[in-house]
């Protein structure tokens, strides 16, 4: 069970990424003082959380309405998160994201202060830089394979809710040390963190492809 936990853990640390995003989020409330910097990454993560469980309750459910087995969910997850690792190796996945958070962050601009900050937490913090489509993703692989033992799935909610419960702190603990933080140190660790979620990835694919007898264990 532990080490169903820290599995899960893993992937969903990886694949929201708070370490990697962390100098995105700060570029985003560039604008903002520190004490709406803080609001805007608590209620940032807030929102992502409850997008997360949302997936989480409801994925295993879509895959049996669409009729997709949890061998070819797995398969083809594995598929994706390999390439979002490899867009994290070029470092083409946080170019990709500030880009995004940049045109948001101008366009919120015209706005008044206060809508300006909620709208941050919603776009984009909340969503894509957090609860994105390879974090979705990786959330209904996980809990269907967790799928079937109470125990099992409690442990999946579990290991994304203190995944979440990090990212708050490490989002804020950046609004705290904002002066110090180091973009060449978060980009040394997202590329380790890629490696890892490479790793992961290539499993998913052989657990799918042994779930239907296309290899042996």
């Amino acid at each position: 069970m532990f080490e169903s936990f820290i599995t899960a853990f893993i992937i969903y640390f990886v694949v929201i990424d708070p370490i990697g995003n962390a100098p995105i989020f700060l570029a985003v409330t560039e604008a903002q003082d520190r004490a709406r910097k803080l609001r805007t990454a608590l209620e940032g993560t807030a929102i992502a959380t409850a997008i997360m469980l949302f997936f989480a309750l409801c994925g295993a459910y879509i895959l049996a309405y669409l009729n997709i087995t949890e061998a070819a969910f797995k398969i083809a997850g594995g598929i994706i998160l390999f390439l979002v690792a490899l867009d994290m190796l070029a470092a083409k996945r946080q170019q990709r994201k500030r880009a995004e958070s940049t045109g948001a962050s101008n366009a919120g601009d015209l706005n008044a202060e206060e809508a300006d900050s909620d709208n941050l937490a919603i776009y984009p913090l909340a969503i894509p830089l957090l609860a994105g489509p390879s974090a979705i993703m990786s959330v209904i692989v996980v809990n269907a394979g967790f799928a079937g033992a109470l125990a099992s799935t409690l442990t999946g909610y579990a290991a994304l809710l203190a995944v979440m419960v990090a990212t708050g702190i490490i989002l804020c603990l950046t609004v705290v040390a904002e002066g110090w933080l180091n973009e060449k140190i978060t980009m040394v660790f997202s590329r380790i963190t890629a490696i890892i979620l490479a790793g992961l990835s290539v499993q998913y694919v052989i657990d799918g492809l042994n779930a239907i007898g296309m290899i042996s264990p």
